[in-house]
Parts: C-alpha cells; structure tokens; sequence
C-alpha cells in the first residue's frame, strides 16, 4: 500500500506543475481588447468588423482567443476620454481607436498599452505620432495604426480618366480652414502632374455656395471636390448647380455618390478597419507596436451614379463602367 501511495504522490507531482502551466498558459491565450468608437457611423461601424474580422482570421477567435470591451462615446469628448480612462484601469492587452477624437482621448492617457488607431485623417497633427513618422515608417511608441486621409493624387488621376481632354478642372473651399488648405495644396501639385489647370472659387460661407458654384459655369469642364467642411456640407447646392449648367462634378468620398456625384473614388472603411486588424495580430502575436509602421489605407473604391452624370452632360466609357466596384442606376 505504501508503495502506491508513493507512486500517486510522485504522479502528483509531476502532473500537477503541468496541469498549473496550462492553466497559466490558457489565461495568457485570452487577450482584452478595449474598442473605443467616436460615434454611430457607418463608415466606423465597417471599419469595427473589418478589424474583427482581421483578428478572427489570424487565429483570434471571440469568446475563445479575444474579449472585446466595446464603447461608443456617441459624439461626446468627455465619455471618450471616460472611456479611454476605463481601459486604463481595467488593463486591457490592447486598444482599438477608430476615429480621431477617441483616438486622442487614448493617447492622453500616456500609458504602455498597444493602440492601433484607425479611420484617423492626419495622425501626426491629431498628436498620435511622431512628427519626423512618415506613412509607411515606425513610430517606435505604443502606437500604430491606419489614416484613412483621402488619397488626393489617386483620386484625380481616376478623375481624369473620366475626361482625358478636359484641360479645366474647377474646386470649391473655405480658404480659413487650414486643414482645407492642405488638401488644396495637394490638389495644386496634382493637377501639375497631371497636366491639367485647376481653378479656385472660395467660399467663406455656406450661404455664398451657389454664386460661388455658379461662378465656375463656362470656365471649367468638371468639378472636383476634396475635404472641405464647408463644400462637404453645402453638398446639396453644389450639385443643384452641376445638374443645371451641365458641369460633371466628383467627390472625395464615397457618401457623395448618393448625394449627387457622377462619381468617387474613396476609401472601402471595412478594409480600414481589416488592416488595422492585421497590425492588432502582429501586436498579439508578440511584436512592438512601435515596429509595426502606420500607413495610408490599402483599398479604394470606384463608385459611379450613370443617373447623374447622365443629368450633369457626361458620358462614361465602357471600360470606366467595367471597372467601377459599384454602379447606381436610379
């Protein structure tokens, strides 16, 4: 008898360290993540399952690998920062970001913990990274991630295909905008390489759109419009006008489609958040943040409206129809 008991207790200890370990290793296989959202969007709520996705396809399961801890800070800066503070204490393994006011809200809190910010404009001005961390480069911090900036050069150069003899490309912003103003710039240098002539008509209030718009007729043969707040929001009349004097207009994003745009050429938000994904499972996975670089969205999409360049005089090629990821008819 003794002899057993000495064999169980010897079985004891060697089983027991083990079933200890794995016990130990299991609780390491289940990363937080902590998912602060700016607002109820439909671009952010693609980029959200874009991310997930990413991580599921990784080998990062839900309820298996990865818990999510997701908040909406629904528009409000004081929640966001509540909730940046709440993954804080509650030591999340990592926080996912999406838009630049959550994102901010994060980064105030100076800690160690990995973020991959994404669906972020300009992220060195929004103070995520470094100044001297171009897109494509380390940050060598706790951050990384993916700016959905709009890719100003490509989505011209799309444009152009519309009208490869249209030589007069007109535009309309605010020029007490500053961020405005850098998009304009981008705009200029384009339209240099592209061998086109862009011409200028500035609103400083919303309630001179229509003359501004109007100003454009018979000196321009298409118009293209970047980020703006003041054109974004005055959309509606810029396109009133297009329709009425026959002027082909395009838009920076996608959302322009549906306002009246003959076309855009914009960012696919799921696959945003689906890169940002990615960078989150080389995180997981043991790598620096810091290694990981930051980089401009991956994926742009063609979306055509035939029924309002057809209102606004154009006529599309076959080949920029088969080429379209969407095209709407009505």
């Amino acid at each position: 008898m003794s002899k057993r008991l000495r064999s169980i207790s010897i079985l004891l200890l060697i089983v027991s360290p083990s079933f200890s370990f794995a016990q130990e290793t299991s609780k390491k296989t289940i990363h937080r993540i902590g998912v602060t959202q700016t607002v109820s969007f439909q671009d952010f709520d693609a980029d959200a399952n874009g991310f997930e996705k990413a991580l599921a396809e990784a080998g990062f399961k839900e309820g298996i690998h990865v818990i999510y801890d997701r908040q909406n800070a629904q528009g409000n800066l004081n929640h966001a920062q509540t909730i940046a503070n709440k993954f804080l204490n509650t030591k999340v393994d990592l926080i996912h970001s999406i838009a630049t006011p959550s994102s901010q809200a994060v980064m105030k809190m100076h800690n160690n913990i990995p973020v991959v910010f994404s669906s972020v404009t300009d992220p060195v001005k929004a103070g995520l990274i470094p100044n001297t961390s171009l897109p494509g480069t380390k940050t060598n911090t706790n951050v990384t991630g993916i700016s959905d900036r709009w890719p100003v050069y490509l989505q011209f150069e799309m444009y152009t295909k519309f009208f490869p003899k249209a030589k007069k490309w007109g535009t309309i912003y605010n020029p007490a905008d500053p961020q405005s103003i850098l998009y304009i710039k981008e705009m200029q240098t384009a339209a240099k390489k592209l061998g086109v002539e862009l011409i200028e008509a500035t609103i400083p209030s919303i309630v001179e759109t229509t003359e501004t718009a109007q100003s454009l007729a018979g000196k321009v043969q298409a118009i293209y419009i970047t980020f703006d707040r003041l054109a974004l929001s005055s959309f509606d009349t810029i396109v009133k006008i297009c329709n009425k004097k026959k002027i082909p207009l395009f838009g920076g994003d996608l959302k322009s489609i549906s306002k009246g745009a003959m076309a855009a050429y914009g960012w696919d938000y799921f696959q945003i958040g689906y890169s940002a994904g990615r960078k989150a499972a080389q995180i997981l996975k043991g790598e620096k943040p810091g290694d990981i670089p930051w980089e401009l969205g991956e994926k742009l999409l063609l979306m055509i409206n035939e029924k309002a360049a057809k209102t606004q005089g154009a006529i599309i090629s076959p080949e920029l129809l088969k080429k379209a990821d969407r095209i709407i008819q009505e």
